[in-house]
């Protein structure tokens, strides 16, 4: 009852008109909003805005992607590249510009749908790069305090309406898909259980080798798993290959040696076994911007 009176005391709904300014930020937001359905209502209610009423059999395609969160009951949605997907309570789900798509609760329960539309560049990179693909729409992230919260937030901001309220917006949708990303694929290692400690385990060796001459099989070897299995696993889950990690943290080490220590960089560059001198500081530059010399002054 408490979320109902909150949204009450504002319009649960709200389309915001943006600016040149607000298009050069990189994204900006179109509509956000929460409804209540009841079970056997009709969808969607007739107090949106004509341009966003559509008939859940014919479908529509937006301008704009729209971040849906159900966070009770179920339903379905139905997409071009995805076809009909089960939607439940604690789902997520995105919508692409030009992509032909329908959603609607299941009579006998309704839903409870939050929603956040928005456009611009910066989202468009993402989806360019692969991060969020019109085949994978779906997201389970389970119920989500602080997601809730974000949308929550959002409407308030998009009634206030204050100056630069749209920027505050976008980060608001920043936080909303980077939740939804991490959360729904962390998800998906809980059932791989082993994965998540694999991967806590060999940061952990590396750490404490970090100024020992180590190999990356040898530390799959102290993980009794293959290397290539472990190079897998380690590169699938953060996102670069273990070598690559090691060599980040090796120079994270570097650079607290040059604050902290008196340490030539020749003595640094052996004490952390990079090949010689001239490559370690090859690779700082190339990592850092700064030669170690000019790092520590």
């Amino acid at each position: 009852m408490q979320k109902f009176v909150y949204l009450r005391a504002m319009n649960p709904i709200q389309y915001i008109i943006e600016s040149d300014r607000d298009l050069l930020w990189g994204l900006s937001v179109c509509s956000v909003g929460f409804q209540h359905v009841e079970a056997g209502a009709p969808y969607p209610p007739r107090h949106h805005a004509e341009n966003y009423l559509f008939n859940p059999l014919t479908g529509r395609v937006l301008q704009e992607y729209q971040l849906l969160y159900i966070t009770r009951g179920r339903g379905i949605l139905k997409t071009a590249h995805a076809g009909e997907q089960q939607v439940d309570a604690g789902t997520m789900f995105l919508i692409f510009p030009g992509e032909w798509h329908t959603y609607q609760p299941d009579l006998s329960t309704g839903w409870d749908e939050y929603w956040i539309g928005f456009k611009g560049p910066n989202i468009d990179h993402r989806v360019a790069a692969g991060f969020l693909s019109p085949e994978h729409p779906v997201y389970r992230v389970g119920q989500l305090e602080v997601g809730v919260n974000l949308y929550r937030e959002a409407i308030h901001v998009a009634t206030r309406q204050e100056a630069y309220f749209q920027q505050l917006l976008c980060g608001i949708v920043n936080h909303l898909l980077g939740l939804m990303f991490m959360t729904s694929i962390n998800r998906d290692y809980d059932r791989e259980s082993d994965v998540p400690e694999l991967i806590s385990r060999a940061r952990d060796f590396m750490q404490r080798c970090i100024e020992e001459d180590i190999s990356m099989p040898d530390v799959a070897s102290a993980l009794n798993v293959s290397y290539t299995t472990f190079r897998r696993l380690f590169k699938r889950y953060t996102g670069l290959a273990p070598s690559q990690y090691f060599i980040n943290l090796r120079l994270h080490r570097a650079k607290q040696l040059l604050r902290s220590t008196d340490c030539s960089i020749k003595e640094i560059a052996f004490r952390l076994h990079f090949e010689n001198p001239e490559y370690f500081a090859t690779l700082f530059k190339k990592r850092t911007g700064l030669r170690p010399s000019d790092f520590r002054t």
